[in-house]
């Protein structure tokens, strides 16, 4: 995907990252026109970065690269204010065409997801959609903390993490397992994954993450 948009003429991609905190960083630090984010990406996912990207410069332009096309994770997708969602499976064909017309501040969803919005927020019998648990149960910083668990790591590694100390991290983690009314490790992961928090990826999905495309 790097070189498929490095290779267009005019563009520049300036930086790539690991997982989202370090897209946050990056997009911060080089400041680019159209920033690609993986929804599954380890530490912070996908849809937390968009938010704390956006929280920070509101006129970022965030297309969001998945592998699936749910209508809860496309209206995710909508409040975390991307601009252009796109499915894995059709990168090959669409990327570039999704990031030129972020580049001119048009939006970018293809015809299935196109589809799911029309269906989702405008047919009359379709119904009421469900709110996303997450978003009014935990705060920004509760997410993070449900993903770095979920994802296996200890308290003192969330609290290295997050510039916490231990006893604070502990803290927010047993604030969290209360609240969610959650009485082990493995309850938490089960409601990080149907939560989109953390994301199951088929076999050669989720590896690096993308953040570019510096615009010349």
């Amino acid at each position: 995907m790097c070189s498929l948009l490095a290779a267009h003429p005019g563009w520049v991609v300036c930086g790539e990252a690991a997982d989202g905190r370090e897209a946050v960083e990056k997009t911060r630090q080089l400041k680019p026109d159209v920033i690609v984010l993986d929804i599954g990406m380890p530490n912070l996912n996908g849809l937390e970065a968009a938010r704390q990207i956006l929280r920070h410069e509101a006129s970022h332009r965030i297309l969001i690269l998945t592998i699936t096309d749910s209508e809860q994770v496309v209206q995710e997708v909508l409040k975390a204010g991307a601009k252009g969602y796109l499915l894995k499976s059709d990168a090959a064909k669409d990327l570039v065409t999704a990031v030129e017309a972020l580049a001119q501040h048009r939006t970018f969803f293809n015809s299935r997801v196109g589809q799911i919005i029309l269906e989702g927020f405008l047919g009359g019998n379709a119904p009421a959609p469900k709110e996303s648990a997450p978003s009014p149960s935990l705060t920004a910083r509760e997410r993070e903390i449900v993903q770095l668990l979920a994802e296996g790591k200890s308290s003192k590694e969330v609290a290295v993490a997050l510039n916490l100390s231990v006893k604070t991290a502990e803290t927010h983690r047993s604030n969290i397992m209360r609240k969610l009314d959650l009485h082990s490790v493995s309850a938490l992961v089960l409601y990080a994954i149907r939560n989109n928090i953390v994301h199951v990826p088929a076999p050669y999905a989720e590896n690096a993450s993308l953040v570019p495309a510096k615009v010349a």
